[in-house]
């Protein structure tokens, strides 16, 4: 085989929310940096392609402010370019919209059970970090409280929006700490480009400062030496590139890593639980357009009794240039059942567009966009939240970042943010150490 050898201080597999993070970082700290992604475009599971004259997000659409993601950005002089809607959330049960910014929890559960105090005193108790034990569900739990439907309805596609598993899927612990102690998705937007146009910002930013980015560009093979990778070897260009450097972040999960070639020598014990440990969530994504609007409410919309429609967005509310002149675009997203494990895709695509039909009698005139299941290797999560793998692996200069080894409870781009953060700082220690 003929190669090319090139060196860097660090290389970066997957240009996802995490690995897009951690190459940024990376950069801004004055390093050489390579960004390899095997498709054509940056983002992973969180861009965008254009249907039809209309710009629709493939996965993720909300995007976080005032945390790690956004000082991603701004460590590259990089401006966020999102739209924030007012109200934010809001739910929307039995034709009422019910907006909870103000009146919070209570509010929201005291309209239909009078155990409605007793669940807030254990969200209060989350926050002081009083947990229930980690086997528990999210449904069991709640099971203890209530009895009421559409309370239990709304826990489930509160679960099934942030982290695409049903509640009986989902650690009541895992709930409790991203609800009570994480700051719970308060503030976000969309961006009117498509989330795409985010990445492609970033990926600016990066060049600007130096960073090096390939795209159409899949690993072919890993080579470790003395517990510690030395290389890869690349696809680009119509060749295979060798490439080395002091360390490198894995941001395809760990189970696709240790599919790679090489990837032995991350050890068999190490190899088997990165292939059972982690839970993929599966969901539906159904992108759709109408001429008439379906719902005045310029956020995102959590409903109650569904079966299998958790939210929905109306996205020319905040931001009409990602449709045509004329049109009302939305994205509603499902979660099968299971989420985690087999199901009947076609049943349940058909499922969630009988929740659509009967909520919106204007959605019978609606033109389809794309209906994409999220699933198997291009997962909507790449572990339910509570089943994740550590950013460590046995090789001391590789780290993983991404949705399968978020940290506890987190959900999210800014889950996926802070994976980069700790994957960054962490690679900088290896080559100061080196530099020593």
């Amino acid at each position: 085989m003929n190669t090319t050898t090139t060196r860097y201080d660090a290389v970066v597999i997957g240009a996802g929310a995490g690995g897009m993070s951690a190459t940024a970082r990376l950069t801004a700290a004055g390093k050489k940096v390579l960004l390899v992604e095997r498709l054509n475009r940056l983002g992973g599971r969180a861009s965008s392609e254009t249907i039809d004259g209309h710009i629709v997000n493939i996965g993720a659409i909300a995007i976080e402010r005032g945390g790690i993601f956004e000082e991603t950005f701004d460590l590259l002089g990089v401006p966020l370019d999102i739209r924030e809607p007012n109200p934010a959330t809001v739910f929307y049960i039995d034709g009422k919209v019910i907006n909870v910014a103000k009146g919070g929890w209570g509010m929201l559960l005291g309209t239909f059970t009078k155990q409605a105090a007793k669940i807030g005193a254990k969200f209060a108790d989350a926050r002081a970090g009083e947990l229930p034990e980690a086997q528990l569900t999210t449904q069991q739990w709640l099971e203890q409280y209530t009895s009421n439907k559409t309370v239990h309805a709304i826990f489930r596609n509160l679960c099934a929006a942030i982290f695409a598993v049903n509640a009986d899927e989902l650690p009541a612990r895992a709930f409790l700490v991203y609800f009570a102690q994480k700051g719970a998705f308060k503030r976000f937007g969309f961006c009117p480009r498509g989330t795409v146009g985010l990445w492609n910002d970033l990926g600016d930013g990066i060049r600007r400062k130096g960073g090096e980015i390939w795209l159409e560009a899949p690993v072919l093979a890993m080579h470790a030496d003395n517990g510690r990778v030395t290389a890869l070897d690349i696809q680009h260009d119509g060749e295979t590139r060798r490439v080395q450097a002091d360390v490198f972040i894995s941001n395809i999960g760990p189970t696709a890593t240790a599919l790679l070639p090489g990837a032995n020598a991350l050890g068999d014990d190490y190899i088997a639980r990165a292939k059972s440990v982690p839970r993929p969530a599966a969901n539906i994504v159904i992108n759709f357009a109408t001429r008439e609007r379906l719902l005045d409410v310029p956020g995102l919309v959590t409903f109650g009794k569904t079966r299998r429609l958790c939210n929905m967005g109306e996205l020319t509310a905040t931001c009409p240039e990602l449709a045509p002149t004329g049109w009302y675009q939305y994205v509603a997203y499902a979660v099968p059942r299971p989420a985690i494990g087999d199901f009947d895709e076609k049943a349940e695509i058909e499922e969630s567009l009988a929740d659509l039909r009967e909520i919106f009698p204007g959605f019978k005139e609606a033109k389809m966009l794309s209906v994409r299941v999220m699933r198997g290797d291009w997962p909507a999560q790449r572990s339910c939240a509570g089943f994740d793998m550590p950013q460590d692996t046995p090789l001391a200069n590789l780290w993983h970042v991404g949705d399968a080894v978020k940290d506890y409870g987190d959900g999210g781009t800014q889950a996926c943010a802070y994976t980069g953060r700790e994957a960054a700082n962490k690679a900088l220690s290896a080559l100061a150490a080196v530099a020593a």
